[in-house]
């Protein structure tokens, strides 16, 4: 069963408004939120990036939806508090937290200090770092001398059910590698014979849970509107790996993306004033396999998508429409 959730994009928008986004989108008929974890955002244009940790205890306590959040075990949340953040959430709200859980990008790691290291460091310090919650979550006391250092560390507080573990993935390769260890798949939109190939090698190499998609989008009563605000909001979102983990400052990224056209944003962000496209779209990649669709309209305003995809797309795009 295909569930349609909403994206709260901390970099677009302060605390206070997602809040309020998120409660309107359960009202329209999302059936739950995810949100990102970032300290900076992507550009100057976006100017926004409240604390994650914080407003998802606020989000979950004015919601009854599920909430879940990309997180980053390294320099700036050890593993072990951020499997106590992640367990206080749990306990509070059973059954609705998740974290998908990745190697990060410099952007918002750079602040500690510490070197950025290469992807295969990153990787691995990831795996540790799962193994290290997985234990944590599990009621045990870790200790590690390995790449990620741990003392005596044990949670007091836990949930009846630890909070499901997703992995983020964008090629084949990283889908089959995630396979070992999450409880589901998280990515975003690319060229359909692209996901189609991150969902078979994360199936083919023993993957377990839901699939999980993220599909930005850019609406607006004219084409012109909408693809000027995904230009507008986007652009710094359109680059091939491995620029966007390794670029470290908001300003790297507006200079990076001043002289990107408008049309290029439409590789990354589904593009139109018709509504009867944005559904064809979620029903396409629905069909592909996914079982949780979250929507990123890429404004920075929220009421008339969610109002206009409330009463016109989520109808159309549950299960029981698409039949």
């Amino acid at each position: 069963m295909t569930r349609i959730g909403f994206h709260a994009s901390h970099e677009q928008a302060s605390p206070r408004q997602l809040l309020r986004d998120v409660q309107h989108a359960e009202r329209v008929g999302f059936e739950m939120a995810m949100c990102s974890d970032h300290i900076a955002p992507w550009s100057s244009r976006q100017g926004h990036s409240g604390n994650v940790w914080t407003w998802l205890g606020a989000a979950l306590a004015l919601t009854s939806i599920p909430v879940g959040s990309l997180a980053i075990p390294g320099p700036r949340y050890h593993p072990a508090v951020l499997a106590h953040q992640l367990a206080t959430l749990a306990q509070m709200f059973p059954h609705r937290v998740w974290a998908a859980l990745g190697s990060g990008e410099a952007l918002n790691e750079h602040i500690t200090g510490e070197q950025w290291p290469r992807k295969e460091v990153r990787v691995q310090r990831l795996e540790e770092s799962v193994a290290i919650i997985r234990s944590l979550l599990a009621g045990e006391e870790v200790s590690r001398d390995g790449p990620v250092r741990v003392d005596r560390a044990r949670l007091w507080d836990l949930p009846e059910e630890p909070p499901e573990l997703l992995a983020p993935a964008i090629s084949a390769v990283s889908a089959a590698r995630v396979a070992t260890w999450a409880d589901g798949l998280l990515t975003v939109v690319q060229p359909v014979d692209t996901l189609r190939e991150v969902v078979a090698a994360y199936r083919g190499a023993g993957g377990r849970g839901r699939l999980a998609l993220q599909l930005h989008v850019s609406w607006a009563p004219t084409e012109q509107e909408a693809l000027a605000l995904a230009h507008d909001q986007w652009r710094s979102n359109v680059f091939a790996p491995p620029a966007p983990a390794d670029t470290a400052t908001t300003e790297a990224f507006d200079a990076f993306s001043d002289r990107v056209p408008p049309d290029s944003v439409t590789e990354t962000v589904r593009v139109s004033a018709d509504l009867g496209r944005h559904r064809a779209w979620i029903g396409e990649y629905a069909d592909l396999g996914f079982d949780d669709i979250y929507l990123h309209h890429v404004g920075q305003a929220q009421d008339a998508f969610l109002d206009a995809f409330g009463e016109q797309v989520l109808p159309a795009v549950s299960d029981g429409g698409r039949r």
